[in-house]
């Protein structure tokens, strides 16, 4: 941005720490992390994880989840807030915001819920030749990219909503753009620069 000063870092890092919101909602980490284990995907938009979050606080326009899927490999995220959770909610964030945007997966990964285990579903994947594997609805940690990140959003938002907490729908953008700019503790690297060390969606 064209400005510097000497304690910079140490005036930003000062300045985050008196954050109030932060205080209140930052994660408290009881054990150190733990060594990294082989990710099953092998390129970045290989598999991506579904999750549905909710029923939340309902928002002034009426929403009450937030459908958020997780790329395995680089950790970028997409999320999107619904009214309700339908097949056809499901099949369109597929089709527009992963497979329009990042190209044809190899996997995507759900629970068995009927949103996410149906015929339309069925349809997209042989439409696009990719395939579904399905996690156990009663095992989050079969999934555990996708419940990782629907925590870190669900934090993330906390810290940016008004005190009524009916906007958080228009926060979604600034909470997945915190998320994609900050380092991961697996990776040492944020999604945003893991993605496009590696050439970016069309690699």
């Amino acid at each position: 941005m064209g400005y510097y000063w000497p304690t910079m870092v140490k005036d930003c890092i000062d300045y985050a720490r008196r954050c109030q919101a932060c205080q209140f909602h930052a994660n408290l980490i009881h054990q150190p992390p733990e060594p990294l284990h082989p990710t099953i995907a092998s390129w970045s938009f290989d598999d991506w994880g579904l999750d549905v979050v909710g029923p939340l606080t309902k928002s002034s326009g009426g929403h009450l989840y937030i459908l958020a899927a997780t790329d395995y490999f680089c950790k970028w995220a997409e999320a999107v807030p619904l009214r309700e959770v339908k097949k056809d909610n499901v099949a369109d964030f597929i089709r527009t915001h992963i497979i329009y945007r990042y190209g044809v997966p190899r996997y995507i990964i759900t629970d068995n819920g009927k949103p996410f285990y149906n015929s339309l579903i069925d349809k997209l994947c042989q439409k696009f030749d990719f395939k579904q594997r399905n996690s156990s609805m009663y095992y989050a940690a079969a999934n555990g990219h996708a419940e990782a990140f629907n925590k870190t959003l669900c934090n993330l938002l906390k810290k940016v909503v008004a005190k009524s907490k009916s906007d958080w729908h228009e926060r979604i953008g600034e909470a997945l753009w915190a998320y994609k700019t900050t380092v991961r503790t697996p990776t040492q690297a944020t999604p945003y620069a893991s993605l496009w060390s590696r050439g970016g969606p069309s690699t």
